[in-house]
């Protein structure tokens, strides 16, 4: 198998408790970027692949944010996607990019302080379309988390319309014009071959992402049979006060470890 790591470089961290890299890796062909954070402590960790939402610089991942899972005992790696912060290549909103995401798990089944049989696997937003490709695709992942996250890519298009000429632009059209394009970002239709637990965690005041998005996933598992958990606030929006956030973040790292 080819490296996966081109290039390992120390980036500042906002905890002591948490080292965080810089890394080039390769997604195919293409050299792309993402953020490594590893707790100082030494010791054999699980593995957290962290799929960040937006597009472009609208939602890229944040340092603190990855440390405070890394402080719950993980080696986390959250991707920038491709054409992002020097990274070669165009993101297309989990078109092509959801091999920057797949090469990213890769990535940490490869790293030698990562318990290969346990990489969990968790979304925020446009983070959670990637997620649910990416259990989909590593049938071995321990567990997976969307958190306020797409799950229907056309549904995206019909609410938000301060996004579609992005969505048009960026997929090639709109769900009339190019459904295909659309199905293809979708992953509902493959959930029967998804065999990891779930917990879905939405706002039902959530503007950005609709909390139709989560109960569309939670019926479909449900009615597979698979298990899912469902964790939801019916007075938060797309983002969680900063104190529940905290204790959140604490709630789904225990969660994680347990499956």
């Amino acid at each position: 198998m080819k490296q996966l790591v081109i290039d390992k470089q120390r980036f500042p961290s906002p905890n002591p408790l948490v080292r965080l890299y810089l890394i080039t890796y390769y997604s195919g062909k293409l050299k792309v970027k993402g953020l490594l954070a590893e707790p100082v402590k030494a010791g054999v960790y699980d593995g957290f692949l962290y799929l960040r939402g937006g597009i472009k610089n609208v939602g890229m991942v944040r340092p603190a944010r990855i440390a405070q899972f890394a402080c719950e005992g993980f080696i986390v790696f959250a991707p920038f996607y491709r054409g992002n912060r020097g990274g070669e290549g165009n993101e297309d909103f989990a078109g092509a990019d959801r091999y920057d995401a797949f090469s990213a798990f890769e990535l940490l089944k490869a790293h030698p302080f990562v318990q290969k049989d346990r990489i969990h696997i968790f979304g925020f937003s446009r983070g959670g379309v990637m997620a649910l490709h990416t259990g989909l695709h590593f049938r071995e992942a321990t567990s997976l988390v969307t958190w306020s996250g797409v799950s229907d890519v056309a549904l995206t298009y019909m609410e938000r319309k301060d996004m579609r000429r992005m969505m048009k632009r960026v997929i090639g059209g709109s769900p009339e014009t190019n459904r295909a394009a659309y199905e293809y970002r979708t992953p509902l239709r493959l959930l029967a071959e998804l065999n990891i637990p779930v917990l879905i965690i939405h706002g039902e005041q959530d503007q950005h992402v609709s909390i139709e998005h989560a109960r569309i996933v939670e019926k479909h598992l449900k009615s597979l049979k698979k298990k899912v958990d469902t964790w939801y606030f019916d007075s938060f929006t797309h983002f969680f006060p900063p104190q529940c956030n905290r204790k959140l973040v604490q709630d789904v790292c225990a969660w994680m470890k347990d499956q």
